[in-house]
C-alpha cells in the first residue's frame, strides 16, 4: 500500500508539472527535476512565498544553514511550486557557487529571453541579464541564486574568469524575487540581513516522514525503535537520510541491519583517521552522517559495479557541478547509464537531463575524496582524471567554444589538486589546451599565468629551443599583445624569432609565423617603419617557399600595401604640419 500510494503521489506530481509547462507562457530554467519525494519543510514553503511574493518593492529571501539539511530542495520545490501556481512567473536558477556556474546560468537566461547583446563577446552577460530584468516591462521573475556560500563569486582555482560580487548581479524591480542558499552567515547577512530563513536539522516528526516517503516498504511497529535511533544517528539530516533509505531500498534490508551496518562503517572511519589526514579533508569529516552513509554505499557500488565505482572516482577528481556524460567513457551508451542509474539509485548524483551532466553534493564530493585520501588512491585516480580530461577536452576553435567552456572547470579543478610529483605529459598538455582556451576567451590574466606554468615546465623538460616550448613563449606574447603589454610581448616574441632562425632556419614557416607577429606588434608599439622593414622582408621569403598564391603570402603582402598607405599618410600630415607651423611664423 505505501509503495502505491508513493506511486500514486509520483505520478500526480508528473501530470502536474506537465500540466504546468504547457500552460506557462513565461520561461522555466532550472536544470533539475522536481524531487516527486519531497517532504515536510511546509512551514518554511509558506513563509518562503509570503517574503518573497510581496509584490511592491525587489524581494530578497535567503535560506541559510548547514550542508545536506535540504537547502537546495526547499529552493527547488518552491520553483516547481512556484511554476505551478503562477504560469506568468519566470524562473530562472543560477548556480553560485563560482564565476564559471553563474556565467553558464547567466548565458541561458540571456540566450532564452533573447536579450540583445547576449552573443557579444566583450558584453558582461550578468549585467546584461541583470537590466533586462530590472526593466518594468520585463514581467515577474523569480532567480533562485545556489550555493551563495560566499558574497563574492569565486574561482577557488577553478574559474575561467575574475571574482564577481552577487550583489552587483541583483535586478532591481518590483516584479522580481531572489531567492539564494548558503551554508555562510557572513553571507546570509550580507545579502538579505533581515530576510533569513534558518534551516537547522529536521525535528524528529518530518524526519520520520522523510524517512517513510524514501523507503519502499513501511515502517512496522516493531521497526519504530531502530527507525527513531537511526534518524538520530544520522543527526536528522535530509541528505543522510536519502542516502540511507536508498541503501535498505537496494539492499532489501532491515532498519536494524542497516544501523548495524552503519555502526561497523562508521567504527572503521574512526580508526582509519589519523593526525597526518590533510586539513581540506578534516573539514570533510565535520558531518559524519553523510561519510558513513556515504562510505558504506561505496562499499557496495564496487561490489555491484565497478564502472559505476570508477564514475564516483572520476566525480571526486573534477568540479562537482555540471559533469559531462561524455566524459563518463563506457564500452556503450547502454553500459554508461546502467552504471549511473546504480549510483543514481544510491542517491549519491543529481541528474541534469536537459544538459547530459550530473552533479554531486558538496558533502557528497567532500566525503568520497577523503574516503579515497585513507585508502591511497586520491593522487592515482586524479592523474586517471588527467589523463581522460585530456582525451575528452576540445581544441580552442570557436565551434568547440560552448564545450571547452564547460570543461574548464573540471579541467581547472583536477589540475589544482594534483602533488607536486605529478608532472607528466598528459598535465602538460592539460594546462596548454586551457591556457589556449583561455587566451581565445578573452581570459588573458589566467592564460597567462598558465602558459607561464607551460613553459616552465616545457623548457626543464624538453629545452628551451624545443618547438613545443617555442610555442608556448609565442603564445604567452599572444596574451601580452591582448593584455596591451607591448614591450614585454615584443621581447619574447624577438626572442622566439632569433630561436626559430637557429633551429628551423630563415624560410621555415614557424619563423615566418613569428617575423609576422613581431610586425604586428611593432607597428602597435608604433614602430611602424620597423615593423614594415620586417613585413617586407618576409613577404619576400614567404613568396619564394610558399609561392605568391599562397593565403599567407596575400595577406601578408595585403598588410604590406596597407602599412605603406598609413606610412606614406603619415608622413604627408607631418609635412602639413611642417609647413603650416613655417607659415604661422
Amino acid at each position: 500500500m505505501h509503495r502505491e500510494l508513493t506511486l500514486q503521489l509520483g505520478r500526480k506530481r508528473a501530470r502536474i508539472r506537465l500540466e504546468a509547462e504547457l500552460n506557462s507562457s513565461a520561461p522555466f530554467l532550472v536544470p533539475f527535476s522536481q524531487n516527486d519525494n519531497f517532504v515536510g519543510r511546509e512551514s518554511q514553503l509558506a513563509e518562503l512565498e509570503a517574503r518573497l511574493f510581496k509584490g511592491n518593492q525587489t524581494a530578497i529571501v535567503v535560506i541559510a544553514g548547514p550542508g545536506g539539511t535540504g537547502k537546495s530542495q526547499l529552493a527547488l520545490e518552491l520553483a516547481y511550486r512556484t511554476r505551478q501556481q503562477n504560469k506568468d512567473r519566470a524562473v530562472f536558477w543560477i548556480d553560485a557557487s563560482n564565476v564559471d556556474g553563474a556565467h553558464r546560468s547567466f548565458m541561458d537566461i540571456a540566450r532564452k529571453l533573447e536579450i540583445p547583446g547576449w552573443d557579444d563577446e566583450k558584453a558582461d552577460v550578468r549585467q546584461i541579464v541583470k537590466l533586462h530584468l530590472s526593466r518594468r516591462d520585463a514581467g515577474q521573475s523569480l532567480l533562485i541564486f545556489d550555493n551563495a556560500d560566499s558574497v563574492n563569486l569565486s574561482s577557488n582555482g577553478t574559474s575561467v574568469g575574475c571574482d564577481a560580487s552577487i550583489v552587483d548581479c541583483l535586478p532591481q524591480s518590483e516584479h522580481c524575487s531572489i531567492l539564494l542558499t548558503t551554508t555562510s552567515g557572513d553571507a546570509a547577512g550580507t545579502l538579505a540581513s533581515h530576510e533569513i530563513i534558518e534551516l537547522q536539522e529536521m525535528e524528529q516528526d518530518t524526519a520520520q516522514s522523510m524517512l517513510e516517503q524514501y523507503l519502499d516498504t513501511p515502517v512496522l511497529k516493531s521497526e519504530q525503535q531502530h527507525a527513531e535511533l537511526l534518524l538520530q544517528e544520522l543527526s536528522h539530516l535530509p541528505l543522510a537520510i536519502v542516502q540511507a533509505a536508498a541503501y535498505i531500498n537496494i539492499r532489501n534490508i532491515t532498519l536494524q541491519d542497516y544501523r548495524m551496518q552503519l555502526s561497523k562503517q562508521h567504527q572503521t572511519d574512526l580508526d582509519s583517521i589519523s593526525n597526518a589526514l590533510d586539513s581540506k579533508l578534516q573539514e570533510y569529516n565535520r558531518d559524519s552522517s553523510v561519510a558513513t552513509t556515504l562510505h558504506l554505499s561505496i562499499e557496495q557500488i564496487r561490489h555491484d559495479s565497478l564502472l559505476a565505482a570508477e564514475y564516483l572516482f572520476l566525480a571526486a577528481c573534477v568540479d562537482r557541478k555540471d559533469i559531462l556524460l561524455e566524459f563518463l567513457e563506457a564500452p556503450s551508451s547502454r553500459e554508461r547509464e546502467d552504471a549511473i542509474r546504480i549510483i543514481n539509485n544510491y542517491k549519491l548524483i543529481t541528474r541534469r537531463p536537459a544538459e547530459s551532466a550530473l552533479d554531486l553534493h558538496r558533502l557528497v564530493q567532500g566525503a568520497l575524496r577523503q574516503w579515497m585520501w585513507k585508502r591511497g588512491i586520491l593522487g592515482e585516480w586524479t592523474q586517471i582524471t588527467i589523463t581522460r580530461l585530456c582525451r575528452v577536452f576540445p581544441n580552442d576553435s570557436y565551434g568547440n567554444r560552448s564545450k571547452w567552456r564547460r570543461m574548464l572547470p573540471h579541467a581547472k579543478y583536477a589540475l589544482s589538486h594534483t602533488c607536486c610529483n605529478q608532472e607528466g605529459t598528459e598535465k602538460f598538455e592539460l594546462d596548454w589546451k586551457c591556457a589556449k582556451a583561455l587566451l581565445s576567451d578573452g581570459k588573458y590574466n589566467e592564460a597567462e599565468e598558465l602558459f607561464v606554468q607551460v613553459i616552465e615546465t616545457s623548457s626543464r623538460v624538453l629545452g628551451d629551443e624545443h618547438p613545443d616550448t617555442l610555442l608556448s613563449i609565442a603564445n604567452l606574447a599572444s596574451t601580452y599583445c591582448n593584455q596591451g603589454r607591448w614591450k614585454e610581448a615584443e621581447e619574447l616574441e624577438v626572442q622566439v624569432m632569433e630561436m626559430r632562425k637557429r633551429v628551423l632556419g630563415d624560410e621555415h614557416p614557424d619563423t615566418l609565423t613569428s617575423m609576422i607577429n613581431l610586425a604586428f606588434t611593432l607597428k602597435s608599439r608604433g614602430s611602424i617603419s620597423k615593423a614594415v622593414l620586417l613585413l617586407e622582408n618576409c613577404c619576400r621569403l614567404q613568396g619564394r617557399v610558399l609561392g605568391i598564391e599562397h593565403s599567407d603570402t596575400v595577406f601578408s603582402c595585403e598588410t604590406l600595401t596597407s602599412w605603406r598607405l598609413d606610412t606614406l599618410q603619415l608622413k604627408d600630415e607631418s609635412n602639413s604640419k611642417e609647413e603650416s607651423n613655417i607659415l604661422s611664423k
